[in-house]
């Protein structure tokens, strides 16, 4: 039986999104109009719409896992980033192009931050197939950011951070805005930073439990 994605992606909206207070009119119908199925693999396009974290890329020897992160988390980030279309905004850690998507339908530009070059590929054509003409994918360190494209209004970490290195915050746009999720698991809180006159503050907004992104994470200390 052919599975009707339009219909999974209606239920999504009603019984995943909406019932964790997610109310903005314009997050919303961005996750109606983008195919989340276009951005999983082949074989995995059955889950495209449970409420769960989509393995993307599998860990490998010094590449840690990367993974599509479930609607309901992400429809709260997004939400709480309060993305405008004249906003232009940096997805760190694009993870295949879904968040990426949904903010081309929400803002006036986008920069795709991809560290997996063996995503890179993938990622761009998939918006591309989507026409998101106003996303750009470039390769880096995620925890370098893309300054060249910068100062950004928006600035949308996609996985959970131990830390934000100075250099993430210099590219921020005075009255610019950092979504982000900080600590992990149970401990994980949804923060989102704002800039004025040069000052950056932090309000809490909710407990929000995501996967780990690579380049943010403290090195353990060494113990004798």
């Amino acid at each position: 039986m052919v599975a009707d994605f339009a219909e999974l992606r209606r239920k999504m909206v009603d019984n995943q999104i909406r019932t964790v207070d997610v109310t903005d009119l314009s997050v919303l119908e961005a996750f109606l109009m983008v195919p989340r199925e276009d951005f999983v693999p082949e074989n995995m396009k059955a889950l495209s719409y449970l409420d769960t974290d989509i393995l993307l890329y599998p860990a490998q020897e010094g590449v840690p896992a990367c993974y599509l992160m479930g609607p309901a988390p992400l429809a709260k980030l997004l939400q709480l980033a309060a993305v405008k279309s004249s906003d232009i905004v940096l997805d760190i850690g694009a993870n295949g192009g879904y968040c990426a998507a949904l903010l081309s339908k929400l803002a006036r530009s986008v920069i795709a931050l991809e560290a997996h070059k063996a995503l890179l590929e993938r990622t761009a054509s998939t918006l591309e197939r989507n026409q998101c003409n106003n996303v750009v994918v470039v390769h880096g360190a995620l925890e370098q950011g893309y300054a060249v494209e910068g100062p950004y209004d928006v600035i949308f970490i996609e996985g959970s951070v131990d830390f934000i290195p100075k250099i993430i915050f210099d590219q921020m746009k005075d009255g610019g805005r950092l979504v982000v999720v900080e600590g992990h698991g149970n401990a994980g809180v949804a923060l989102i930073y704002v800039k004025e006159d040069g000052i950056i503050s932090a309000r809490r907004a909710f407990n929000l439990a995501v996967k780990r992104i690579s380049g943010f994470l403290k090195t353990p200390d060494f113990i004798f």
